[in-house]
């Protein structure tokens, strides 16, 4: 297979001309792993050929999948699917040759004809629900079903596109910490246990589906992923447009518990009493023309109807009052219980103190929900007219926060900007820090260092410093770490310089400081992982007060009771494999493995327990004391922030703006907030901030500029 010489970017410039002996016309469509090409073999016969990208060709392990997905598609060929011709994946460029099925996907159907007519939606429902039955007959989980994976064609419609569909004898496996398939059509398993999705998750998808063919949108609706993924797992879905008949079974499809959602032999039996003169005329309706409807994204109206439907719902001031046909407002989320989530409660905010141009603020609006006596919880925007999250820190009875370019200070009590202090714009902020009595700031690609009057937000001293590949706070005394590894204590008071020497067996120490001591800590790992070296810094000298050499790859995350608590870590791959405590006093070391690697997890300490929250949204509590892990829970948020506990909660944000509370003893999630997604929401931020804890309550930003407070000791008042 000679490809043609590139000429652009796209799915044209990459087109081959041959694969195997099918000559390929034309291109069908492009996707994740491939492009579709339109091709004819020796004898004429037309087919459907996928061509892996060449990025993808060199890769072993995407390889695996290609290999997985013909064997997928050659299993279930039949009446639903369009049955595998030829294949080679060990070609340099792996393809796959299909019948050609001609008819439009369901995708662009809706897009060109809007919504569908009840009797073809009986018809759509009957064909999917047959074609999974066919898929799960023979051991096969699709995983993807969605509009475009799905043709009509004259005699019914065919499920397509195998790509990261599962035989349940495969050994490939879901990698730690992937969410695979399209958010809009996932089931809440997919997001929540990835790794134990079964047939019931398509049966979920087809529900969706279902949704979209009969209004145009999905019953989860938001430009944002990762709000989709929240209205998946713990909203109910909007079956506005869903003709009355079908409701039910959509209803029972879109379950959020995989074994309360019917089989397809089950949906098939129900399908026949919906309509026992069930046709099997033609699938594809007559083209609309002059007369069409507009698309259902262009016509909808404020309800989410077409403006041309209208006079099919005079019922609709009856359906509002029905749960899952009411639309959302997107002031208002759902009370629920969502499975292994437990229970989860999100309140609407009322409208709180916003900035206007001159950075007073407006009153509040009566009705602000009272979170505890003499506490109303609040929202503002600091800095008009930047969407950036806020990091914040505690201290002198304030919130002492930054965003690129600005240091302020509010009011914990209800949001009031106390004062703002502009600094150099930066490409990432660190939260001011309260040390030796003042608020210290600095740049993090820069090389001036200020210290703030908390009082008026007014430098009280400032000085340049040489550069630094790291700084920390620890005893009022600021730590710069060169890039060769010296060490430069500043006093924080007067910025002073009070020391400057290397720390013994620490080539570029980064240090980590915690709360309840006065000490940093160093810790350095071996180059094969093997082995680390703890040094224990006073930051008044720069003396080591005490240093030891541990096994394994470990980052220090607390200090309580004399004892330092790390955890684990594989230095490839990731992921905290124990968490560990050791007390220097009397060398006593204490290691607690987990049952399962977690990715990429951050970690908080809360008496003898450390809190973990992986990559992928699972959250665990180690009790050293015990020796175990007490629970675990997959919350279904995507890289959260470092979680904040008390006695009673842990408190962590997610990347869509929401702050969440689980509770320490049970492990389940307790209340959580609206989402405040920020302009660049389909975006990860490399970190997020974490919440404070302060008198009871707890303090957030989000990634739209708002930073808001809420009550702590009440979760499920948010």
């Amino acid at each position: 297979m000679a490809p043609q010489q590139n000429a652009g970017a796209g799915a044209e410039a990459e087109l081959p001309e041959y694969a195997g002996h099918y000559r390929l016309e034309s291109s069908l469509g492009s996707g994740g792993m491939g492009v579709v090409h339109l091709a004819r073999s020796t004898s004429g016969m037309r087919v459907a050929v996928k061509v892996v990208h060449a990025e993808f060709a060199r890769d072993p392990e995407f390889r695996g999948r290609f290999r997985q997905e013909v064997a997928a598609a050659r299993r279930v060929s039949g009446a639903f699917t369009a049955s595998v011709v030829d294949a080679d994946f060990e070609a340099e460029r792996p393809w796959m040759a299909t019948l050609f099925i001609p008819g439009p996907t369901l995708s662009d159907h809706v897009k060109r004809n809007g919504p569908m007519e009840p009797d073809q939606l009986r018809r759509l429902m009957a064909g999917l629900a047959e074609a999974l039955r066919d898929i799960h007959r023979v051991g096969v989980v699709h995983r993807d079903l969605k509009p475009s994976n799905v043709l009509l064609a004259e005699d019914g419609p065919k499920v397509i596109d195998f790509g990261i569909s599962r035989p349940k004898d495969s050994e490939l496996r879901t990698e730690t910490g992937k969410l695979i398939g399209t958010p809009p059509f996932m089931a809440p398993e997919q997001f929540r246990r990835p790794r134990e999705v079964g047939p019931a998750a398509d049966v979920f998808a087809l529900g969706s589906v279902m949704v979209h063919a009969a209004t145009g949108r999905g019953p989860f609706d938001s430009d944002s992923p990762y709000v989709v993924a929240y209205q998946v797992v713990h909203d109910e879905p909007d079956l506005t447009g869903v003709p009355e008949n079908l409701t039910p079974l959509v209803l029972r499809c879109l379950a959020k518990e995989p074994e309360d959602r019917p089989t397809p032999d089950e949906l098939m039996r129900e399908l026949r009493s919906v309509a026992a003169s069930y046709e099997t005329q033609a699938f594809i309706p007559a083209q609309r023309t002059t007369d069409a409807r507009p698309p259902a994204q262009e016509s909808r109206g404020r309800n989410g109807k077409n403006s041309k439907d209208n006079k099919n719902n005079k019922n609709s001031a009856d359906r509002k009052k029905q749960g899952p046909r009411t639309k959302r407002s997107p002031r208002r989320q759902v009370l629920m219980v969502a499975g292994v989530l437990g229970l989860a409660v999100v309140a609407a905010f009322a409208s709180v103190p916003m900035l206007r141009g001159g950075g007073s603020p407006v009153p509040k609006e009566s009705g602000s929900p009272v979170a505890a006596a003499g506490f109303t919880s609040w929202e503002t925007k600091p800095v008009a007219g930047k969407a950036a999250a806020s990091q914040c820190s505690y201290g002198a009875r304030m919130l002492l926060c930054a965003q690129p370019g600005v240091v302020f200070a509010l009011d914990p009590s209800d949001g009031t900007v106390l004062w703002r202090h502009r600094v150099a714009e930066s490409s990432r902020s660190e939260p001011p820090v309260l040390s030796g009595g003042l608020v210290q700031v600095s740049a993090n690609d820069g090389r001036r260092l200020e210290a703030l009057d908390p009082a008026s937000g007014r430098t009280r001293w400032h000085r340049d410093a040489p550069a630094h590949s790291g700084t920390a706070y620890a005893g009022g005394v600021l730590l710069l770490t060169g890039a060769d590894g010296t060490v430069t204590g500043v006093d924080g008071s007067s910025g002073e310089t009070k020391w400057s020497r290397r720390v013994p067996d620490q080539k570029t120490p980064y240090f980590s400081s915690f709360g309840e001591d006065s000490l940093a800590y160093a810790a350095s790992s071996s180059d094969d992982g093997s082995s680390t070296r703890i040094s224990a810094v006073d930051p008044a000298t720069g003396d080591v007060r005490w240093d030891a050499q541990l096994k394994g790859s470990l980052r220090p995350v607390g200090v309580r009771g004399g004892s330092v608590y790390f955890v684990a870590v594989d230095p490839v791959y990731e992921e905290t494999k124990a968490v560990v405590r050791y007390t220097p006093g009397d060398k006593d070391l204490r290691r607690v493995a987990l049952p399962f690697p977690l990715a990429r997890a951050r970690a908080a300490v809360h008496g003898d327990v450390v809190h973990l929250l992986a990559a992928d949204g699972a959250l665990a509590a180690v009790d050293l004391a015990a020796g175990k892990q007490l629970w675990s829970l997959q919350t279904a948020v995507n890289r959260g922030s470092t979680p904040v506990v008390d006695d009673r909660h842990v408190f962590f944000t997610a990347a869509d703006g929401r702050l969440l509370a689980v509770d320490t003893r049970r492990g389940k999630l307790v209340g959580q907030t609206k989402p405040r997604p920020g302009t660049d929401s389909d975006r990860v931020a490399g970190s997020l901030p974490e919440p404070l804890i302060a008198d009871g309550h707890v303090f957030a930003g989000a990634p739209d500029g708002t930073v808001f407070g809420v009550n702590g000791r009440n979760p499920s008042t948010w």
